[in-house]
């Protein structure tokens, strides 16, 4: 049985909000219970203002809880000596890549996490090297990332928190900003150092079809979990995710509107492969 690298313990947390002239706590998380295992792909989805975000930044202890507790890998965030170590165990990855980059050369920009930690010179060499071929940049280590695209500004984004060897990593919709294909070759990336690799990954994200990759989803709504599940029982439940704003992948949808009209069709389809094969078995 895997161990638990994240736990939410009945988490709140306030802040303060400005209501025709009056000052109001309002709360972006309310009594939230979470367990992510370790080597888990988690992916948190819901509407803008739902809470997701705010999970994310409790992850990496820059939020703590107004109520409640959050232990990452069993440390206490709330203990600020804890704190050095979060940040070494739960990296992130933020929605544009050009704010994570600080260096003039791709290698230098990777190096600087575990410089940052005190690692020795050669233990950082070893680690940018590996950084950088897990997420397939390595033949780029002497480029300018100004000079890269958006996708491989991303990837190298990545492997600056891999450097730091995280057992954990928080990417905060690091496709938003991303053309297709360049979506595509960072969540074959994250998929890859989730499965091969065993770091846990906790995805925000409002792509559906990067959503239906996950091992888990949670549903965010008014700072609140509202539902959990593995992708095909999450999304199977379409009238739900519609009434709170939020999609499913198109085939589920089309499953969805086959049996409004009477088809005898899985509620439970994810992709193209499944839904051809369902149509098939029509006949």
């Amino acid at each position: 049985m895997k161990d638990n690298m994240i736990e939410f313990k009945n988490v709140s947390y306030k802040y303060a909000a400005s209501e025709e002239e009056n000052t109001v706590e309002k709360y972006a998380l309310k009594n939230v219970d979470l367990t992510v295992s370790e080597g888990e792909f988690l992916v948190i989805l819901g509407h803008n203002g739902s809470g997701k975000s705010t999970i994310a930044k409790h992850i990496n202890a820059l939020l703590l809880p107004s109520e409640g507790k959050v232990y990452i890998d069993n440390l206490d965030t709330s203990d600020s000596n804890n704190l050095w170590e979060i940040r070494k165990r739960a990296g992130m990855v933020f929605q544009n890549p050009d704010n994570q980059l600080v260096a003039t050369i791709v290698e230098e920009d990777v190096a600087f996490g575990p410089e940052n930690l005190g690692v020795e010179p050669s233990e950082i060499r070893r680690r940018v090297d590996e950084s950088l071929k897990k997420v397939g940049m390595y033949e780029y280590r002497k480029h300018a990332p100004h000079l890269l695209s958006g996708g491989q500004k991303q990837r190298i984004a990545i492997a600056g928190i891999l450097a730091m060897m995280p057992k954990c990593i928080v990417l905060d919709e690091p496709t938003a900003m991303l053309d297709p294909f360049g979506r595509k070759e960072v969540m074959n990336t994250i998929q890859d150092i989730n499965k091969n690799y065993g770091i846990t990954v906790i995805l925000i994200t409002h792509y559906m079809d990067e959503a239906a990759k996950a091992d888990r989803i949670i549903v965010m709504d008014n700072g609140s979990i509202i539902t959990q599940g593995k992708p095909r029982n999450v999304f199977s439940k379409v009238e739900m995710m519609k009434k709170i704003g939020l999609d499913v992948p198109q085939v589920t949808e089309l499953s969805y509107e086959l049996a409004q009209c009477g088809v005898n069709i899985s509620q439970e389809i994810l992709n193209v492969d499944e839904m051809v094969n369902a149509l098939c078995q029509l006949r």
